[in-house]
């Protein structure tokens, strides 16, 4: 309900006022990357958005309250990772009734957003199918959301630790609409391309002309907009990755925190190029999110505020 969010000042003025707004997921600051690195990320990501006439709104559960526009101060304490959880769809209650600060998830986020009469998010990469997961039946919550949410959210693809092909045949089967931006080669997070084709929409116009006749169609389902890393920043990571993942099966790590982990040890192993890389794509992805929710914003009189 309308009561349960905290939207900031910026974020509710844009709202009343029709400025196009982006959601921005905050695992990525808390959890995302090392050093303290996510607080570049997110003043990157912010200052993105800014720069292409849009509205940051940076999610997270501050001291139990689910809030919808960090503050600088807010996103600090994320950023420092101390204390701060990574919270899915699933862990939101728990965050709340704990009063326990908690960073969002690609899943979180979106549901949240959604309440907030926000319908435009972005990540680096959203979550999916871990390698394995016919044994393991390790599936990242996100998907499910993407299911189940009609909303949009601008990524790079899928976090390349994963199953790349299984997360697309999940997501074509929950009638996700998944389209790349210049190419018909999903993007693989830290690489251009994966190998795996998908449909390739040639402008952010002809995108959101397509999730437009989606929500005019009553589909239930996400669109996910895949944005290819900048060719200067693309990796081949495929040794490292593989690695990584034998090494979290031989130590028994999995749910929540395998993802976050496999990423710190990538990092360890390829070094700052990875966070480079990283940082980069979700500030490009940022920049399109933003053109997205304008071109959007200029029909759109749907917006609702509470969980429905």
């Amino acid at each position: 309900m309308a009561e349960s969010l905290r939207i900031s000042e910026e974020v509710r003025q844009a709202l009343a006022r029709g400025v196009p707004v982006v959601a921005v997921e905050s695992v990525v600051i808390a959890h995302g990357l090392p050093n303290g690195r996510g607080i570049e990320a997110a003043h990157g990501v912010c200052k993105a958005i800014k720069e292409r006439g849009a509205v940051p709104a940076v999610i997270g559960v501050v001291g139990g309250k689910i809030t919808v526009g960090l503050s600088d101060e807010e996103i600090d304490l994320f950023a420092r990772g101390e204390g701060v959880l990574k919270a899915s769809t699933r862990d939101l209650a728990g965050a709340v009734a704990k009063g326990l600060n908690a960073a969002t998830t690609v899943s979180s986020t979106l549901h949240i957003a959604m309440a907030a009469g926000i319908n435009v998010a972005v990540t680096g990469g959203i979550g999916g199918v871990h390698r394995g997961a016919s044994a393991t039946f390790d599936i990242s919550s996100d998907l499910w959301q993407l299911a189940n949410t009609p909303a949009v959210i601008v990524c790079s693809g899928v976090k390349s630790v994963l199953d790349i092909p299984a997360t697309l045949e999940w997501l074509e089967t929950h009638q996700v609409g998944v389209y790349a931006l210049g190419t018909d080669d999903f993007p693989a997070f830290y690489s251009v391309g994966s190998g795996c084709r998908v449909e390739k929409v040639d402008t952010v116009e002809e995108a959101a002309e397509l999730y437009k006749a989606r929500i005019a169609l009553g589909l239930k389902g996400a669109m996910v907009l895949a944005v290819p890393v900048p060719e200067r920043c693309s990796i081949e990571l495929e040794e490292p990755i593989s690695q990584a993942v034998e090494e979290a099966r031989r130590q028994g790590i999995a749910g929540a925190a395998l993802t976050p982990w496999l990423l710190r040890r990538i990092y360890d192993m390829a070094g700052e190029k990875v966070v480079k890389a990283n940082i980069e794509l979700i500030k490009n992805n940022a920049s399109k999110a933003a053109d997205f929710a304008s071109v959007l914003a200029a029909d759109d009189g749907s917006r609702k505020i509470g969980f429905h």
